[in-house]
């Protein structure tokens, strides 16, 4: 079942995402000008992505890394044997292999991600490296009800880290929380990784690299929508652009228009002046309390957590209620 899964996601080349023309032009058109951040991850996003993990100034991954490098025994101690493993937006597994290791006899794992070719990459990895383990990898959005493959009586953990939580405002946060809650069932677990809030200087320099890395992959999304859906905005009049918002505690990723520009799709007509900005991802940092209370609405309680010396980041166990 396993190796039918991964042929059949290696089937899409650009991801599971079918968020339509009407909804991208709904976002462009209206102000404060918007694109969903999923449009981020096509096939080359995800390269880039990968490349952004291994840059100096992104510590989010690398500081996670080390949490579970450290304390991965610890979680798996308290998460018990023989356990579902269900991972919201799998990219390369590098943090879900020490999960894994850590674990006694886990059944299962079910890597979900809209980038379909990254996600069969990462599926026969897993497979060839856990022959014992049952890979079920999942090409869909999970912001939208999913269709598991069965998992039989195994308690199920849904594992959530790179702070991704942090992409959603907190209602929607919350929704996705409750989902995961509806998918972890009454006896189920999540453990979920999310930023801390820090310098702004320190949190700016991990959205604006001074390689040009984030820059890429911010323009990518307008590369991205552009050949999906025929908007035909010029990727060469856009410059990146990474700010924190206090007031919203979130990062926010920009594409400025660097000139007076204008796409017609059908009926519709983008207009840009110079300076005017479409916004393509935000990053919601977070207190320990604000967590828990996000957590705590969709029907979670916090049990132990874990966290690096400098305090930058935590790693959350969470118990179904």
């Amino acid at each position: 079942m396993a190796s039918s899964n991964i042929a059949l996601a290696e089937r899409f080349t650009d991801g599971c995402y079918d968020q339509g023309l009407s909804e991208v032009l709904r976002g462009l058109l209206y102000i404060p000008r918007q694109l969903s951040h999923v449009w981020l991850y096509d096939e080359r996003g995800c390269r880039l992505f990968e490349k952004i993990c291994q840059l100096p100034e992104y510590y989010l991954t690398r500081t996670e890394t080390g949490i579970m490098t450290r304390d991965a025994s610890a979680m798996a101690a308290l998460l018990g044997a023989q356990l579902a493993v269900i991972e919201l937006g799998s990219g390369d597994g590098t943090k879900t292999r020490l999960l894994l290791d850590a674990l006694v006899h886990p059944r299962s794992y079910v890597p979900v991600d809209i980038a379909a070719s990254s996600l069969a990459r990462t599926a026969r990895a897993m497979q060839r490296d856990y022959p014992q383990l049952q890979v079920l990898p999942l090409c869909a959005d999970f912001t939208r009800p999913l269709q598991l493959p069965p998992l039989g009586s195994a308690r199920r953990l849904l594992y959530f880290p790179g702070s991704t939580l942090g992409n959603y405002a907190p209602e929607d946060a919350v929704r996705l929380l409750r989902s995961m809650r509806e998918v972890a069932g009454p006896e189920g677990a999540a453990l979920i990784g999310f930023d801390l809030i820090k310098e702004r200087s320190l949190l700016e320099r991990a959205y604006d690299d001074a390689d040009g890395v984030t820059a890429e992959f911010n323009l990518n999304s307008l590369r991205h929508v552009n050949r999906r859906l025929g908007i035909g905005l010029d990727v060469s009049h856009f410059r990146h652009r990474a700010v924190w918002v206090a007031a919203e505690q979130r990062i926010e990723m920009h594409l400025v228009s660097t000139a007076d520009q204008t796409a017609r799709v059908g009926a519709a007509v983008i207009r840009l002046q110079r300076g005017d900005f479409i916004r393509t991802e935000y990053a919601y940092k977070y207190t320990l309390e604000g967590f828990a209370r996000l957590a705590q609405q969709a029907g979670w309680s916090l049990s132990q957590g874990w966290s690096d010396a400098q305090r930058w980041f935590r790693v959350q166990l969470l118990a179904a209620n």
